[in-house]
């Protein structure tokens, strides 16, 4: 604005007019003084001319007049004043809230000139508003007059201009999206050697993450906020927050560097400092009031640092148990890693924070008990549909927790009655194979070795024999830290297993013989049909041979513990009870190792 050419000099804290003419009034604005005069300024502004006209009672010949409450200070006096005066100014993106609330604290209104300052600023600020890079900058500068800006409505303008911008395709605008508003064409289109233009990236949803990062937490909340009521989507939105919150608390960064921790430059060169724990821990608890409460929104993984940060930081309460909820409505997406969060503080008992994940484990087991159906037998089938993705989460998590319980189980800290609950959490249909469970006990009662008998039994019921695999049946027929009963249990499964396979097949062989001479009697079958099958049918019976010397195995194993076993005259008191080989599978019903104790009871087995 203005066309003269620069009528002010500086001195010291001091401005001049050079014009010519002797000064007759000083504004004193903190420690700088201007030395101007009358009448430019009281024909541009109506709160210089009052206080002016009231000075002018006092018949001195400069008067002297504080202006110590107009917003953006010295610096936005100073363009008012060569305004006045009509000296060239450039208003730009930085300047343009002060200068517009400076405008109207000085009631530079038409009425004092046409095309006034309160005009002109606002049909500039019209126009920053078209532009997402000029918005920014100037909702940033907001934060030097925010009391002025807001009575205004500047800031709730620009945060508006955002929000619809960002809820809105941006390849429909051409607007700016990347490198803090400059689009990136740093690829360029090659033809036959000759370079054609420049290459612009394609364009993503967090595009505009980056750039809204640098507001102050209200302002930026604001934002949010405002984003969500235009209806962008809720995973594009928890984005957002998830790298404002990344950048401003260094505690979420566990690979960064030392240097990365203490400092962060922005695009302009200015630096962010770390900010202190209790402005992080204010800030982490705004940040969960941000994110969205959609379940799988926000990434697990993001969500467990979340709650290991709470935790060094010392959160509200409130705060970590909102975490813990949210992780567990979305367990069966996390890591084992993740999950292992260390214990804080000295008085500790384990190196990791079991309690925090067994109530994880709680607000997971009680959504999928309100969401599971009560009668499969009455449910629709897009119901069925719904259970058996419960079912998937719900086998996932059982995983999850066996392997959880392997890595905590070496811990001597770790007390019985806790490692028996939090292996119970889990009910038995949700573990198809029992391996994970059984090596997590078998890692338990190696580092816990004076576990009782009692103890030792009891913790073994947490598996289901008949779900091990041939491999874990090996290991635990051999596995001298089990109790015997659980041996003996062990043994009698995989034989009754090995038989019931055996059967099977020479039922299946019986069944190609006889459709293999139907074939040869009809003479519908060429002779290298009859050669494949046969070989097939040899096959077959070498394979039965195999698992006939696997139940011999399993048996002489078996005769191998019963030797070693002080204890062994309980269970040889009856030869009914020891006997395997005089069992008939047929008769035998697979029973709970609970069982056991009523066979003294009840006879033979």
């Amino acid at each position: 604005l203005g066309s003269k050419s620069e009528a002010f000099r500086r001195e010291g804290q001091a401005w001049h007019c050079t014009s010519g003419l002797p000064s007759d009034v000083t504004f004193e604005i903190g420690e700088m003084s201007f030395y101007l005069h009358k009448f430019p300024l009281i024909s541009r502004s109506g709160l210089l001319a009052k206080l002016i006209k009231d000075s002018s009672k006092d018949d001195v010949s400069v008067s002297e007049l504080q202006l110590n409450d107009i917003p953006g200070g010295a610096k936005a006096f100073e363009l008012v004043a060569k305004f006045c005066y009509g000296v060239k100014i450039e208003i730009t993106p930085l300047n343009i809230v002060s200068l517009r609330c400076a405008s109207e604290y000085l009631e530079m209104t038409d009425e004092y000139g046409e095309r006034n300052l309160i005009a002109q600023t606002e049909s500039f600020l019209n126009e920053v508003f078209g532009n997402w890079t000029d918005t920014i900058k100037a909702l940033e500068t907001c934060e030097e007059v925010l009391p002025q800006a807001e009575e205004l409505h500047i800031v709730s303008r620009c945060i508006n201009s955002l929000a619809m911008k960002a809820c809105t395709d941006a390849k429909l605008f051409n607007w700016p999206v990347s490198e803090n508003g400059h689009e990136d064409t740093t690829d360029t289109e090659v033809w036959n050697g000759i370079c054609t233009g420049s290459k612009t990236q394609p364009m993503t949803d967090d595009w505009w993450y980056e750039d809204v990062s640098f507001l102050s937490l209200p302002l930026y909340k604001r934002l949010i906020q405002a984003v969500e009521a235009g209806g962008m989507r809720p995973d594009n939105v928890a984005g957002a927050v998830v790298f404002y919150a990344k950048k401003y608390i260094p505690l979420m960064n566990r690979q960064a560097s030392f240097k990365d921790a203490t400092s962060q430059t922005n695009k302009s060169g200015s630096t962010i400092s770390t900010p202190s724990e209790a402005d992080q821990r204010a800030l982490l608890e705004e940040i969960m009031e941000l994110l969205p409460n959609q379940k799988g929104v926000t990434e697990t993984r993001f969500l467990l640092r979340l709650l290991r940060s709470a935790m060094m930081l010392q959160a509200s309460p409130s705060c970590r148990e909102n975490l813990e909820r949210r992780v567990g409505l979305q367990l069966d997406q996390a890591a084992l890693d993740d999950l292992l969060i260390p214990n804080m503080g000295y008085s500790v008992e384990t190196l990791y924070d079991i309690d925090c994940f067994q109530r994880i484990l709680d607000h997971f087991m009680s959504v999928d008990q309100a969401s599971s159906a009560p009668s499969p037998c009455i449910m629709e089938e897009n119901q069925l549909m719904e259970g058996s993705t419960s079912l998937t989460s719900l086998t996932r998590v059982a995983n999850l927790v066996d392997s959880y319980l392997s890595e905590v189980a070496p811990d001597a800290n770790y007390k019985f009655p806790k490692f028996q609950s939090l292996a119970a959490t889990i009910p038995d249909f949700a573990r198809p194979l029992t391996d994970g469970i059984y090596r997590a006990i078998d890692i338990y009662l190696k580092a816990h070795p004076w576990l009782t008998d009692s103890e030792r039994e009891q913790i073994c019921r947490l598996m289901n024999c008949q779900k091990l695999s041939l491999e874990a049946c090996t290991h635990a027929a051999q596995n001298e830290r089990l109790p015997l009963r659980v041996i003996v249990q062990v043994l009698f499964f995989e034989q009754l297993r090995l038989r019931t396979s055996i059967s099977g097949l020479f039922f299946v062989s019986d069944n190609l013989d006889n459709s293999q001479s139907t074939t040869l009697h009809g003479g519908n079958r060429n002779t290298n049909t009859s050669n494949g099958r046969g070989s097939s049918i040899d096959d077959m019976r070498e394979r039965v041979a195999e698992l006939e010397k696997e139940c011999n195995s399993m048996k002489q194993e078996f005769k191998k513990v019963v030797k070693t076993k002080k204890k062994w005259n309980v269970f040889c008191g009856r030869k009914s009870e020891c006997d395997l080989n005089s069992v008939n599978p047929s008769k035998l019903q697979p029973r709970h190792v609970n069982e056991h104790k009523n066979q003294k009871n009840g006879g033979s087995t």
